[in-house]
């Protein structure tokens, strides 16, 4: 049984590589058309990202700016994979990351509240819109992809017009204010490795937080009875019902704590002082879309999204460094859209892993068969 896990793992394993693999050769052959003579640089500094920077302290800076995007990016595929593991297709993450994100800044610029009150209101804004999506669901049946899409916009336009008040928006720009000027209790606090990461202050215990949640999710779906219950839900409503689980209550849970991890995410973002909300924001944040990516790239797995987060995240701050005179940013997000495209192959890679693993078993030593 364990050798059998962990075949199952290695095949897991490969398909993300094959797909990784396929994702860059085709932007690397995108690149080749537009301009093939930088190319191979480009192509270079979106895979190597923060490497490619002048000097140590650059690099060290750079990378603590990648891994603070990794954290929320994590929270958002940890919604997503969950979701996903009770048989849910948590589209409208991206809502529940901007129901987060307004909850957070309006507590911190707003009210001035602390950081942990601020994350838990987070917490709640997207638990409360996941549970939406749940209920529908679940009292009428409406499917979760159209619910979220639909959900992902109206909150887009309601937490620009709950930010766009005073004493929360910045009256000379479209942002909101500077949290460390207005609520320095409102920050999430540093890891205090600012000296490593060349004083880079987005470097904080949202960092550990996320890998955690992703341990604990991890645990929940594979060693509780909570978590069995929520997948056996997932895998057949009407036998759930018939065994005396309460199906349509798991439904909205589960939506809710996607909902919770993706609020979260958003708070470790616009908590850490890295960015400032737009209220002007008229498209859909990418940073919920691309979990959805993390979380296939990582074979559906908590803890494979934890790398895959990264990876992610490395690419897409890669894409920002190459020459936009020449390329566009974008190349990055076409290499992510490949590589979840490729993923949808996953099953498919792992078939054909699979049966090259079991002709080298079946084949009698000395290579004669």
């Amino acid at each position: 049984m364990k050798n059998k896990k962990t075949g199952l793992a290695l095949q897991s394993l490969y398909s993300s590589l094959i797909s990784i693999f396929i994702g860059l050769l085709i932007g690397f052959i995108v690149l080749l058309i537009i301009s093939p003579s930088g190319a191979t640089e480009a192509i270079k500094g979106i895979v190597l990202n923060f490497m490619t920077r002048s000097s140590q302290a650059a690099k060290m800076k750079s990378l603590g700016n990648t891994l603070a995007k990794t954290a929320p990016l994590l929270m958002c595929a940890l919604s997503v994979c969950f979701c996903y593991k009770v048989g849910l297709f948590n589209i409208g993450c991206p809502g529940q990351y901007e129901a987060g994100a307004g909850a957070a800044l309006f507590c911190a610029l707003g009210l001035h509240l602390p950081w942990y009150v601020c994350l838990l209101a987070a917490a709640v804004a997207g638990a409360a819109l996941g549970a939406i999506s749940g209920a529908l669901k679940a009292y009428r049946s409406v499917n979760e992809v159209i619910s979220g899409i639909m959900l992902n916009w109206i909150t887009l336009y309601m937490v620009n017009t709950i930010l766009n008040t005073n004493g929360i928006k910045d009256p000379q720009s479209p942002y909101t204010l500077n949290l460390s000027k207005v609520n320095e209790g409102g920050l999430i606090p540093s890891l205090g490795l600012s000296s490593l990461f060349a004083n880079n202050r987005t470097v904080t215990i949202a960092i550990p937080l996320s890998i955690v949640f992703a341990i604990v999710i991890y645990v929940i779906l594979t060693k509780t009875k909570f978590g069995y219950e929520l997948q056996a839900t997932g895998f057949n409503k009407e036998a759930a019902r018939y065994a005396g689980m309460r199906e349509k209550r798991n439904i909205i849970v589960t939506l809710a704590i996607g909902g919770a991890l993706a609020g979260i995410g958003a708070a470790f973002l616009f908590l850490c002082g890295y960015q400032q909300w737009s209220v002007t924001e008229t498209s859909v944040p990418g940073m919920g879309f691309n979990g959805i990516a993390a979380t296939f790239l990582g074979g559906l797995h908590p803890i494979g999204t934890i790398f895959s987060s990264f990876f992610i995240q490395n690419i897409t701050d890669g894409g920002t460094l190459i020459n936009r005179t020449v390329y566009p940013s974008q190349i990055s997000d076409l290499i992510s859209a490949i590589i979840i495209y490729s993923c949808g192959f996953a099953a498919f890679f792992k078939m054909m892993i699979g049966n090259v693993s079991n002709r080298k078993a079946k084949k009698p030593e000395g290579g004669k068969s």
